[in-house]
């Protein structure tokens, strides 16, 4: 059966950024398919919620509340992945973000901090997890922007933080192939709390809409089945590649009103 290639059998995988949004999503869609979690963030009472659907859906949660702003402490997470579970076959590196900031208010601390939180950590995670993945022939999903290949106003931190994830990528998939399989997802506009403010107010809301070609505001479980595709046998045949999931954007579908300088 072809719907048996999108199934995760006692695969085990790490999630980051697993307390809510994306990555909770992503956390359950992969116990869904059959894989049990190591889920991380800094906030241990959304980690419980997240594992509590993990562990409705039959499988299993391990709960790690992390400063993961520290690559050092996001590549603890590899170790304890197989001392939990015996073994490691997914890494979804969905932590990052960074607060939109104009470019003359844009340090070269805050574009370092930017890069350390989009970047770092999943470099930090990979490889250490790199040995376990090669053992189990598994993989690597990256979770990055359309900011980081379109133009915008105020993103110049953020957007070259996901830019360099998504070139990353490209050059981790080369240097671990062909054992480990690395990808990433491109993702648009989603309904998280990091786009609440937008979500919550029907004018933003509507003007993001018309400018989406699908119409929509994406959802967490739009991004979490692309990664249960990536990640299973499905996507098997695909490494190295920046998966587009953003309802058609070509630019940006949110002005945030920055002036000429």
């Amino acid at each position: 059966m072809i719907l048996d290639r999108f199934r995760l059998p006692g695969q085990v995988a790490v999630v980051t950024g697993a307390g809510r949004g994306i990555g909770a999503a992503t956390a359950v869609a992969l116990a869904e398919a059959g894989a049990d979690v190591v889920i991380a963030s800094r906030t241990a009472a959304q980690l419980e919620e997240v594992a509590s659907r993990v562990f409705s859906s039959g499988r299993r949660a391990h709960v790690v509340p992390l400063d993961l702003a520290d690559p050092a402490a996001a590549a603890t997470l590899a170790a304890v992945a197989v001392e939990e579970f015996g073994r490691l076959d997914l890494v979804v590196n969905n932590v990052g973000g960074t607060y939109p900031r104009p470019l003359a208010e844009t340090t070269p601390e805050f574009l370092e901090e930017a890069f350390r939180f989009n970047v770092s950590t999943a470099h930090a995670l990979t490889v250490a997890a790199a040995p376990s993945l090669i053992k189990t022939g598994g993989s690597v999903v990256n979770i990055s922007s359309i900011m980081g290949r379109v133009g915008g106003r105020g993103f110049v931190a953020y957007g070259t933080a996901k830019a360099a994830l998504a070139h990353w990528t490209r050059l981790a998939a080369a240097d671990l192939a062909p054992k480990v399989r690395v990808n990433a997802i491109s993702v648009g506009s989603v309904a998280t709390s990091a786009l609440e403010i937008v979500v919550g107010n029907p004018e933003l809301k509507a003007k993001m809409e018309a400018a989406t070609p699908l119409r929509r505001i994406g959802e967490a479980e739009d991004i979490a089945a692309t990664v249960v595709f990536l990640a299973s046998r499905a996507g098997g045949y695909i490494t190295g590649k920046i998966l587009e999931v953003d309802g058609g954007l070509q630019s940006p579908n949110l002005d945030l009103g920055l002036p000429d300088l």
